[in-house]
Formats: C-alpha cells, structure tokens, sequence
C-alpha cells in the first residue's frame, strides 16, 4: 500500500515513462506498473539479486510494461517522465543521481519531476530543497497507524 501512496498523487496517463530508482524487490515499481498498464517503467537496483526477484516477480505476473536492470541510477542514459523511489538515500544525493534523467514533453497533470516516498521530520534532510517540493501526506488517504508520518514528496522538474 506504501507503494501505492504515489497513486493518490498522480493518475499516470498512457506512455507516461517511470525510472523506479533502487526498486530493491520491485517497490514502488511493480504495484505502480500494475495499476498503469499503460505506462511504462523501468526498476533499477545496484544489487543484482534483488533485480532477480523483480524479473521473477514481473514475468509471473505477465507485466510487459517493466523492465529491471542491475544498475546504478547515475549510469543510467535515458530520460523519463518522473522518478519514483522508496526513500533510497538523502534526498540532495538522489537528486544529484536523477537530476538530468526529465523528458522535456508533458503527459500528466503533474509537471514531470521526482515522486519520493518517505517518513519523519523532512525539513533538515531536504533542505535547499524543502520549499521547492510539495508533500502529500499519506495518513490523508490510508487510516493504518504506518501512514502517520509517510509522505510522498513531489518535485517539479
């Protein structure tokens, strides 16, 4: 459901492009891909096992809008639409990861950016970057007591 939070952002239209960066075993890639089977979206990890288990997991499933790659996001070439990941490290190192990686072309009612999930007090770990970003808090959406302080993180790029 976590995964799922990005979904009360931002409905993807058809051919939005996706980079889930350190996917780790598909999250928030898969559920992501699943509810837009219209979209397309492209896992990446550096540890090789859990890119197994995201392929294992996709072709069970019968996903044919993801792909999964053992690889580090700064050596990734291609541009997309937004960036999802799951709070994978401090927000001003993942930018500087994903900071070049944007379509310039517009799909989605979002302007395409970042779409990061993460908890707690956000103020001094984004710093210069906290009132350039919006937060959705998720307790809005789902009543579990984990929500409580889950917030999905919108950049505009």
């Amino acid at each position: 459901m976590h995964s799922l939070g990005i979904a009360k952002v931002i409905k993807f239209v058809p051919n939005t492009k996706v980079l889930d960066v350190g996917t780790g075993g598909g999250f928030p890639g898969i559920p992501l891909a699943i509810l837009f089977p219209d979209s397309s979206f492209h896992l990446v990890d550096s540890i090789g096992k859990k890119i197994k288990v995201v392929n294992e997991v996709t072709n069970s499933l019968g996903l044919k809008n993801v792909t999964a790659e053992h690889e580090r996001a700064e050596k990734i070439n291609d541009k997309y639409h937004f960036i999802v990941s799951r709070a994978v490290t401090e927000f001003p190192v993942f930018y500087a990861w994903v900071r070049n990686k944007f379509l310039k072309d517009q799909l989605n009612t979002l302007s395409n950016g970042i779409l990061y999930l993460k908890g707690g007090d956000l103020k001094e770990e984004f710093g210069k970057f906290y009132t350039k970003c919006d937060f959705y808090e998720l307790k809005k959406y789902f009543s579990e007591e984990f929500f409580e302080t889950k917030k999905v993180v919108y950049l505009s790029l």
